[in-house]
């Protein structure tokens, strides 16, 4: 039975699997080339940034416009998918940040090389190049929907000895604990409506053998008031042309059968009434609306949704 690896602190001499240099680690806080990158990414609006790095990543190994997929933990996205959200997130961060792939890791900043890890699992698994260098970690737990960040200089002697066949070794608990520099705590990720979804409401929003028209008319009854964004409207329509067309046609039976108004962020007008009562419908989002909630505005909701019922969409 092997014991558990001691962490030793900074100062304790340290040398990588890539080239066996005997350094000192440094403490976080004295690493000047780990602060200066710290610092530059805090001056950034790094939540809002990496947010929506890491909800796009999510997005792309769904596909859910062809797939009809929206959960990254179903059993219909293989493991070696949600392994590959590491490798699409780091695209994503690097366009977020503003940041070109530059060699001899993933990046630099302030002429700085840094590593880009990013895991849908509980640590991350650190390449022999990236030992000793300074790595941008983004955890993703999807089943929460939810994202931490840290940035840490991955010293050899923090990383575990077990490594997979690509040499590649996972940090030590206690190392990210002590000599990790937090970016950003557990922060929230847009969680996908259709996640809310019943089994038996999920049956028949996804049932082929209705119309796109009646099953996007019963997203809509079954998720009264909860805001529905393009992404979700697509992958129920998944493959189809025009999605968007069968949603907004989808408006006056969703009125008829549910008695709920559909606005959506298309038009400005719209827009605006779903903001005045708490609704947030910018980036082309929809909300089904209850009539006690739009009070002295239900005519002119109403007119709204009904108007905009049929093929048409709004003047530029």
């Amino acid at each position: 039975m092997s014991s558990k690896k001691i962490l030793l602190p900074p100062g304790s001499p340290c040398a990588s699997d890539r080239n066996n240099i005997v350094h000192v680690a440094e403490d976080p806080h004295i690493d000047s080339d780990l602060q200066a990158v710290y610092n530059w990414l805090i001056s950034q609006p790094i939540e809002k940034l990496l947010t929506t790095a890491v909800n796009d990543a999510i997005e792309y190994v769904l596909d859910g416009a062809r797939t009809w997929r929206f959960d990254l933990n179903s059993i219909d996205v293989d493991s070696d998918e949600r392994a590959s959200l590491g490798t699409k997130l780091q695209y994503r961060v690097l366009a977020a940040l503003g940041l070109k792939k530059e060699s001899p890791l993933d990046t630099k900043i302030l002429g700085i090389p840094v590593e880009l890890k990013g895991t849908v699992r509980t640590n991350w698994m650190i390449p022999r190049e990236g030992q000793c260098e300074i790595c941008l970690l983004i955890q993703v737990n999807s089943k929460n929907d939810r994202y931490r960040a840290f940035l840490m200089r991955t010293h050899r002697i923090w990383l575990n000895d077990g490594g997979n066949q690509d040499q590649k070794r996972t940090i030590m608990a206690d190392a990210i604990r002590s000599y990790a520099l937090p970016l950003l705590p557990w922060t929230p990720l847009p969680s996908n409506p259709l996640k809310l979804l019943k089994p038996a409401e999920k049956d028949i929003v996804f049932n082929s053998k209705n119309g796109i028209k009646r099953r996007l008319t019963a997203l809509f009854g079954f998720l009264p008031e909860v805001v529905i964004p393009r992404i979700a409207i697509e992958t129920v329509g998944a493959n189809a042309k025009d999605v968007a067309r069968r949603a907004r046609q989808a408006k006056p039976d969703v009125y008829s059968e549910h008695g709920l108004i559909v606005l959506m962020g298309t038009w400005p007008s719209q827009r605006q009434l779903a903001a005045k009562y708490g609704f947030d419908i910018s980036g082309e989002a929809w909300v089904a609306l209850k009539p006690e909630t739009l009070g002295a505005d239900f005519e002119i909701a109403k007119t709204m949704a009904l108007e905009f019922g049929q093929d048409t969409k709004p003047v530029s």
